[in-house]
């Protein structure tokens, strides 16, 4: 009870100081072959020689050679980091960070999904704070100084870094995974080409447009901080991707619908900026630093199980979602019925794109750090529909890792 009353006080008051922060949204570019506007883009914003950061397997698939070679073609120099990994590493961070002052780079390209982007975010804030070390940066409003020109191409439509406040850097050491918030670290432009999205396995398309719809839903849940513009795009996020999800799952080539799953990725990123994500992402985040676990599968199973233990807090909310997203209901249908629907329909298209039901590699000795870990991430920042203790998170990681509670 104690700490429900906390992090609701708190909560509040970050509330009415929410209404008194600059906040901004990335210039958003968006249509087929709309790279090319790239260039421009630098030279209006006086940039002279951009970094791209991005990661092996880009550079592997020809997609790093579109956009250097539209640099090229336009006769901008630029340098080229492509070491990024999943859930990147502080030793990453500091390696792109030397790099750019060695290449005399004054602005960042970052192509990929949301490694590449979280790792160059946090590579500016060290370029616009050089004295601080990444974990010093953690938490909330650490850096608060312009950082350079920054330019988000993501080649994934899920994880909404393109627009962002946010970065997740994980220590290799301990395993912990660092959330750096800060407004400076909203990307400038986030450029959206379909075309560059075309060539994703099935398993990542899906992975990272339900990682998108997470953020919608959380989004939608918080209770503070959310405006008209962040309801009307979380609702717009959902009804997107239930339509266009399992059409580029089924068929990458489809460029309307790529387009379509960008922008539904940026108006979740748009809107969870704004409010907040929640306890299945302060979940998903250990899951990743622990096993290295791709945040968009473990947002993708995680995401059911918590909205069901939310239970009646949630289902007036989710029953709106529900019929935003098309799914068929009776006219009679209370909002129980309506939520229980929107989360089967969850656990339905889940199942269609072969995400698991549950991750039986997390390993039961790691339960405790786990939600250790969780429960510092949410409370008492995450605004959530209901505020879970160590207990309750412990719960239901057991849900998460058998399908049941331990006895």
């Amino acid at each position: 009870m104690f700490l429900t009353f906390f992090c609701r006080v708190f909560q509040f008051f970050l509330n009415l100081g929410d209404y008194v922060l600059p906040w901004r949204k990335s210039i958003r570019i968006e249509g087929a072959g709309c790279i090319r506007e790239i260039p421009r883009l630098i030279r209006e914003n006086q940039g002279t020689k951009p970094l791209l950061v991005t990661d092996p397997g880009l550079v592997k698939a020809g997609i790093a050679a579109r956009v250097t070679g539209v640099l090229e073609n336009t006769g901008v120099s630029y340098s080229i980091f492509s070491e990024v990994e999943a859930n990147p590493s502080i030793n990453t961070v500091n390696k792109i960070h030397d790099f750019f002052r060695s290449e005399g780079c004054d602005s960042f390209i970052a192509l990929g999904g949301g490694s590449s982007m979280d790792a160059a975010k946090a590579a500016a804030a060290r370029i616009a704070r050089p004295r601080m070390t990444v974990n010093q940066m953690e938490g909330l409003f650490k850096i608060l100084k312009k950082i350079p020109l920054f330019i988000a191409v993501p080649t994934t439509a899920g994880t909404g870094s393109e627009t962002t406040v946010a970065a997740l850097i994980t220590d290799t050491e301990t395993h912990h995974k660092y959330t750096i918030i800060d407004l400076s670290l909203i990307p400038w432009y986030a450029v959206l080409d379909p075309e560059l999205t075309t060539g994703l396995p099935p398993a990542i398309t899906a992975t990272t447009g339900m990682d998108a719809l997470t953020h919608a839903v959380e989004s939608y849940l918080c209770w503070t901080c959310r405006t008209k513009e962040t309801m009307e795009f979380s609702l717009e996020a959902v009804k997107a991707i239930f339509e266009c999800l399992p059409k580029v799952y089924k068929n990458g080539a489809d460029l309307e619908a790529r387009q379509i799953m960008l922008t539904a990725s940026y108006k979740a990123g748009a809107a969870f900026t704004r409010t907040a994500v929640g306890n299945i992402h302060a979940i998903a985040h250990t899951l990743g630093g622990l096993y290295n676990t791709p945040h968009g599968l473990a947002n993708a199973v995680i995401l059911p199980i918590v909205l069901e233990d939310y239970g009646k807090k949630v289902w007036k909310k989710l029953a709106r979602l529900a019929e935003a997203s098309g799914i068929t209901l009776k006219p009679s249908a209370t909002d129980k019925e309506k939520a229980e629907a929107f989360i089967n329909a969850i656990f339905n298209m889940n199942a269609a794109m072969g995400i698991p039901r549950y991750l039986d590699f997390i390993k039961s000795e790691d339960i405790p750090q786990i939600t250790k870990w969780a429960f510092r991430e949410s409370n008492p920042v995450y605004p959530v529909p209901v505020v879970y203790d160590l207990t309750r998170f412990g719960k239901v990681v057991e849900i998460l890792r058998t399908g049941s509670e331990s006895k």
